[in-house]
């Protein structure tokens, strides 16, 4: 399979996917027509992100096409060269998937080798379950199982940063709640980086490095730029 699974759209003091477009069109290469799939957006129309995505990725001779303009959902993920998922509501994008019975046919294509890029709740979708997003669970799927193109979990824009004076939970007690309860991994990915999985092998990439997070308590964390199996580690 090949996967490019992104943190985040955008950097703080950067234009939309301004880190992230030369990764693109490199995991791209010469594929230039890209299926869309926008329907994470809540607060934004999937013409309006479908176009945003396009102007982001215009310089590259890229064409976006969102799936919500072609006559059947399943139809244009089969004859779709290259699917990206878009980032938004975690929750929001699995039940509309379920809905347009999107979930086999996205497996299919891509375990035959057809690309896919996500970013954030796109990234989350392609592993096991959207267990660890970060999201308000605004809307209820009908399972939280996705993709499952990863043996283990992804969670986006990762931080632990807290807030003064704040007494909520961080995202480090969150995720130590997961693993205590589950034994599949989970992959934090901070922002500007990003997965790249082509035939099995698995680099991270964008500058900084991350932790995994094991069952039943254990926490390591991998250097920039690792190309291994860092799942191995710990």
């Amino acid at each position: 399979m090949n996967l490019l699974l992104l943190s985040n759209s955008t950097n703080y003091g950067q234009t939309y996917m301004q880190h992230a477009r030369a990764k693109v069109a490199s995991f791209l290469g010469d594929q230039k027509e890209v299926l869309f799939i926008p329907y994470a957006g809540v607060t934004v129309t999937y013409n309006d992100y479908t176009a945003h995505v396009q102007n982001a990725l215009a310089e590259f001779d890229i064409t976006i096409t969102g799936i919500h303009t072609l006559p059947s959902a399943v139809d244009a993920v089969k004859n779709a060269k290259a699917i990206a998922v878009g980032g938004g509501n975690t929750f929001q994008l699995l039940k509309t998937m379920y809905e347009n019975n999107l979930i086999s046919a996205i497996q299919d294509r891509v375990k035959a080798g057809v690309k896919f890029i996500g970013w954030s709740a796109g990234s989350n979708v392609a592993g096991p379950g959207i267990y660890t997003t970060n999201d308000m669970p605004i809307v209820e799927p009908p399972s939280f199982k996705s993709l499952g193109f990863l043996p283990y979990q992804i969670n986006p824009h990762y931080t632990e940063e807290a807030l003064e004076n704040h007494g909520g939970e961080t995202r480090e007690a969150r995720l130590m709640e997961f693993i205590q309860l589950n034994k599949t991994d989970v992959v934090c990915l901070p922002e500007g980086t990003w997965l790249e999985t082509t035939n099995g092998a698995t680099e991270f990439g964008g500058g900084s490095s991350f932790k995994v997070y094991r069952h039943p308590d254990q926490v390591f964390e991998v250097e920039a730029d690792a190309s291994s199996d860092f799942l191995s580690k710990g």
